[in-house]
């Protein structure tokens, strides 16, 4: 079966390739997740020998750390290439939709805000968890539903008095227990999924969009206008951000949501799930209270 086409691949590659040269001063999302991954994996008592990262635009000097914390004799970094070349050791520019890894090679996946462009989220996340040895441990941040809310939002509502209808200019985001369902379905074991709101103000809505350029996170929606967005679509769409969401200081504020997954691949020494009926004591006896069966009413 075919995935749906909701991301042009090829504008993605675009956008990244356009904000290769000044990442450094517009990558403070992807640290910050970087950072927050890394507090994750040093909550785990092992060692990773051979660690892929796959997105490569938070700062190189997080993925020293990522090998510090996960005693890695190496870290292979993929991503597209003019991003990727800020990097030294071993790095691949290579596709997210198609992982040039044989199975089982390594023993760690890190993936910093790099996969919620893909058309096919459930294909990536099979082709991760295969690229891992047994017993080797997913971590990833992407953007949830929550993400941009107030600019998707705005432009809703200003294209529709303007022009009457509606392009697609905000992705999609998957939400939590989307996430959840897609992690077991890629057969992972033992999936854990969070997330945490980061909020970041702007002057006006055109200090929004320069960072998302910046970010290389520009429109790449397949079913986006080609039509350039004229300045009265952008004064209406300011107007409306400041109306419905300016800060106390007269800042726009915008919500990011990052959810974050872990995941391990499957191994026989991992711990199960009990068979449905082979618990040995019943909930109300663990809570301290009576039990009450079908049809039948609580007593006083």
């Amino acid at each position: 079966m075919t995935s749906p086409v909701i991301f042009d691949r090829r504008q993605v590659r675009t956008n990244r390739l356009r904000a290769a040269a000044d990442l450094s001063k517009n990558s403070f999302l992807f640290d910050w997740a970087m950072k927050n991954l890394i507090d994750r994996l040093g909550l785990v008592r092992r060692r990773f020998p051979l660690a892929l990262q796959l997105g490569a635009r938070s700062s190189p000097e997080h993925t020293n750390t990522l090998a510090e914390t996960a005693d890695s004799e190496q870290v292979v970094v993929m991503d597209v290439d003019a991003v990727v070349a800020r990097y030294k050791g071993w790095r691949v520019a290579a596709d997210e939709e198609s992982l040039p890894f044989a199975p089982q090679t390594f023993d760690l996946a890190v993936s910093p805000l790099s996969l919620h462009t893909v058309n096919d989220l459930p294909g990536a996340l099979i082709q991760i968890r295969r690229c891992l040895k047994p017993d080797g441990l997913f971590l990833a941040a992407l953007p949830g539903g929550r993400t941009l809310f107030e600019l998707r939002e705005c432009l809703m509502q200003a294209e529709l008095e303007i022009s009457g209808g509606v392009s697609p200019r905000i992705a999609p985001f998957a939400d939590k227990q989307q996430m959840g369902s897609l992690m077991q379905r890629a057969g992972f074991a033992l999936p854990v999924v969070d997330s945490e709101i980061v909020t970041v103000t702007y002057q006006d809505i055109h200090g929004l969009m320069a960072d998302l350029r910046g970010m290389g996170e520009s429109n790449a929606i397949a079913a986006r206008s080609r039509a350039v967005a004229g300045k009265k679509l952008w004064r209406e769409a300011g107007r409306l951000y400041s109306e419905k969401f300016a800060e106390a200081d007269g800042r726009l504020a915008a919500t990011f949501e990052i959810i974050f997954l872990i995941g391990w691949a499957p191994h026989e020494s991992q711990q199960k799930p009990l068979r449905p009926g082979s618990a040995q004591k019943s909930l109300a006896d663990a809570l301290g209270t009576k039990e009450i069966g079908m049809g039948e009413k609580a007593r006083p």
